[in-house]
């Protein structure tokens, strides 16, 4: 198993753009509810530069697997030193270690850009992607009941966080 971590290009913006498309009809991983655009992710793409705000694509055995983000929490100044962690695995390479890896990687990362606190908000029904940040020992820092209306069903969204350096 090699897992590989690569800076983003505007020409994998569609794979990464497929990969999240892919996310949404299982209503887990995000409050979209219908499919974005290429289109739609640029502005977002351009918030990503390699020594601040990565975005990354995950290889696995040389095939692309998913997408990992440090993105920009709250757009604050006082926030520089936190960033909101999003990851996304290809359906067809889940349950192969590669989310770990992707969490793993986005500390090393982080504490070599100088951030010192990583936040992800998942979704309370999400069970694999708590157990994978709880594994990696982000502690729950939050919990927002019935804010996600999601074909009839009301969802709640969890806050779990981790200090990198103090």
């Amino acid at each position: 198993m090699d897992i590989e971590f690569k800076t983003a290009t505007r020409s994998d913006l569609p794979y990464i753009v497929d990969v999240y498309n892919e996310s949404i009809p299982g209503r887990m991983a995000t409050a979209d509810l219908e499919p974005i655009s290429v289109g739609d992710r640029i502005d977002w793409f351009k918030q990503h530069e390699p020594g601040h705000r990565p975005l990354l694509v995950i290889n696995y055995d040389d095939d692309r697997a998913g997408w990992l983000s440090l993105s920009s929490f709250y757009g604050r100044p006082a926030y520089e030193e936190t960033v909101e962690i999003s990851i996304y695995i290809d359906n067809h390479f889940q349950h192969k270690g590669i989310g770990n890896a992707a969490v793993n990687h986005a500390e090393k990362l982080a504490a070599r850009l100088g951030i010192k606190t990583i936040v992800a908000f998942i979704f309370a029904h999400n069970a694999p992607s708590l157990h994978l940040f709880h594994k990696n020992n982000y502690e729950d820092w939050g919990h927002m009941p019935n804010v996600a209306l999601m074909d009839g069903k009301q969802r709640s969204l969890n806050i779990l966080g981790k200090r990198i350096v103090d």
